[in-house]
């Protein structure tokens, strides 16, 4: 790992980060491919795939690939093409749900760099259309779908992703409220039920897989609610072919401050979008990281408009310390959907943030 570098980065860059407040997103059409690429005037963005893949002998994987841009307000007047005008991050990781018989294991890595904001360089944020990469790591859209390359100390992916379904535009037409207030929200699109095929490896050894992942693209000029410590999120794809995304912004004692999601059903094209007060998270199971001391519901109970349903990780121990380059801690893994009689209908990824500390975008 490359903690110890990354650290002195991130403590080098802190300085530079400004505290521009919020204001409203404009409602708009999304434009593509234009909008597939990043946007640097507004202030946080990322590009986040996450699935579940297997070998043809049955051996099961959950993987994480993020990128994320932050622009950095202080330098943004500055002329010098060395101006660090945006940060990018990157985060993989790799869940081997139940090992080589000893037990599953989560496996990260992360990597962090400035960048000027000019095309076509090492580090670099395609403004046209998916293309992020930062220190050999890539992630991009291309004629058949999206390629992702990683590697790493002890992980590498090399996955092709095709989407069998057009794009979900969450919220308003692809602009998302994360809050009570109108400058909390942003644009926000899904590509859910992404055939998944290439490898995996881990320490060395390599595996082919097979299976599904979903896509989000997120971008804002928002920050957080003042009362908000983090979210929970999930984004499933049922076995029908629907895709089920449900999420909630969490108070310090646990209570939602906002939540919202979406149901599309395989023949839609159109999905059926949740408001706040029609969905409700209810933690059911709890553990305790050993690592941090942050305290996870590792199974929850989700009501909403598309029924109740339980999700259940596939491993407890899924968080990833991310201070080293984010400043964040928080819990991303391979995670079940159960319905209301116990029986598995989908799998897809769980996201908590907040239980460690105030999560800080």
């Amino acid at each position: 790992m490359l903690f110890r570098r990354h650290l002195l980065q991130a403590a080098a860059m802190a300085p530079l980060l400004g505290a521009a407040s919020g204001w409203a997103l404009s409602p708009r059409v999304l434009q593509f491919p234009r909008d597939h690429g990043a946007h640097p005037e507004l202030r946080t963005e990322w590009w986040y795939l996450t699935g579940q893949a297997q070998t043809s002998a049955g051996r099961e994987f959950g993987f994480q690939v993020t990128f994320f841009r932050s622009r950095v307000d202080g330098t943004q007047a500055m002329t010098s093409r060395l101006a660090a005008r945006q940060l990018l991050f990157a985060h993989a990781a790799i869940t081997d749900v139940a090992g080589d018989g000893s037990g599953g294991k989560l496996w990260h890595d992360e990597r962090i760099a400035r960048w000027n904001g000019a095309p076509g360089g090492a580090t670099d944020a395609s403004l046209q259309d998916t293309a992020v990469q930062l220190s050999g790591w890539l992630f991009r859209r291309q004629a058949d779908g999206y390629a992702t390359r990683i590697s790493g100390d002890d992980l590498n992916l090399n996955l092709r992703a095709q989407p069998s379904q057009p794009l979900l535009l969450q919220g308003d037409q692809g602009l998302s409220r994360k809050g009570p207030e109108a400058a909390q929200a942003s644009h926000y699109y899904s590509q859910p039920q992404l055939v998944v095929s290439g490898s995996l490896g881990l320490q060395g050894q390599r595996f082919e897989v097979t299976g599904r992942a979903w896509l989000d693209h997120e971008w804002s000029e928002a920050l957080l609610h003042p009362e908000a410590v983090g979210w929970d999120w999930i984004g499933m794809n049922l076995d029908d072919g629907s895709a089920l995304t449900a999420f909630q912004l969490r108070r310090a004692d646990g209570s939602a401050l906002w939540a919202g999601g979406s149901l599309r059903r395989p023949a839609e094209v159109v999905p059926r979008i949740f408001v706040h007060d029609e969905l409700r998270f209810e933690p059911v199971r709890w553990w305790t990281s050993a690592q941090t001391g942050a305290r996870y519901p590792v199974e929850w109970r989700v009501a909403s408009p598309a029924g109740v349903h339980t999700v259940r990780a596939r491993l407890d121990a899924q968080e990833l310390d991310a201070r080293a380059s984010t400043g964040n801690v928080y819990w991303e893994g391979l995670s079940l959907l159960l319905d209301a009689r116990g029986q598995k209908v989908g799998q897809g990824y769980l996201e908590m943030t907040g239980y460690a500390q105030r999560l800080r975008l």
